[in-house]
């Protein structure tokens, strides 16, 4: 009895006691700076993104003095030698050219060395909108065409610009747009490793025909008359490029 008596007063102590208000341990904050993957280990992705887009910015800051004045006189050499107010048609004014015959010459003629880096093999007089139209062809056509031969289009092979005569050479009939500033006949390419590609050789034979036939295909758009190999006799070894506008719209054959 007296040990059942003595269970039941420790039973009723407990019902009695009040609640347990003993501290309990407390999980530790996590740090907002910590910022840890999948796999526990720490994404500095970001942090070096950031590093990077810092230096990035400070690059300029490190050039060399000599970069910088090589690049200003590359600028100031470009700004010189352009004309058309396009500094990568390169050549010089030469303003008025008389004719020696009746239709021919032209007011605010050029005379071009370089077209978008690329050399003609011989400075070309023509008037500005020609010197554009050759531009756009050469960005949009000949460079392209001949970007993965031999390192790429380096000088294009004049065979004719500015030259006071008529057509086809004729004693007789209209004046050529040659004679009045307005045309250009390109027989070939030269590219970076020297190789050389012509219309006559290459028009209808070996891995340039491709090329060649595209660049012709492509300067009727940018030139009004384009006539090549497939137009007449008179052009089996080159190509005509010209600017002048007729009723009838572009004439490319």
């Amino acid at each position: 009895m007296k040990r059942l008596a003595a269970l039941l007063c420790l039973m009723a102590t407990a019902s009695c006691a009040g609640p347990d208000n003993s501290k309990r341990p407390e999980a530790r904050p996590q740090s907002a700076a910590r910022n840890f993957s999948a796999n526990e280990t720490i994404d500095r992705s970001a942090q070096e993104n950031k590093q990077g887009e810092f230096f990035k910015s400070l690059r300029p800051v490190f050039r060399s003095q000599k970069a910088v004045q090589d690049q200003r006189r590359k600028q100031k050499g470009f700004a010189a030698g352009a004309v058309c107010g396009d500094p990568s048609i390169q050549g010089e004014a030469v303003g008025r050219v008389p004719g020696r015959i009746s239709g021919c010459g032209l007011d605010g003629a050029v005379r071009i060395s370089a077209i978008s880096g690329v050399r003609l093999s011989a400075k070309s007089t023509m008037d500005c909108g020609t010197a554009r139209a050759l531009k756009t062809w050469v960005d949009r056509s000949a460079k392209p065409a001949l970007s993965s031969k031999g390192g790429g289009l380096r000088e294009i092979t004049v065979a004719a610009h500015y030259a006071c005569r008529r057509r086809n050479n004729s004693k007789t009939g209209k004046i050529s747009e040659h004679g009045k500033g307005r045309a250009i006949d390109i027989s070939g390419f030269r590219l970076a490793n020297g190789n050389e590609i012509t219309v006559l050789r290459n028009w209808t034979a070996g891995s340039s025909s491709k090329a060649l036939r595209r660049m012709h295909a492509e300067a009727c758009g940018p030139f009004e008359t384009v006539l090549g190999p497939k137009a007449n006799r008179f052009h089996l070894d080159h190509f005509h490029f010209d600017t002048a506008q007729y009723r009838s719209g572009s004439y490319c054959r």
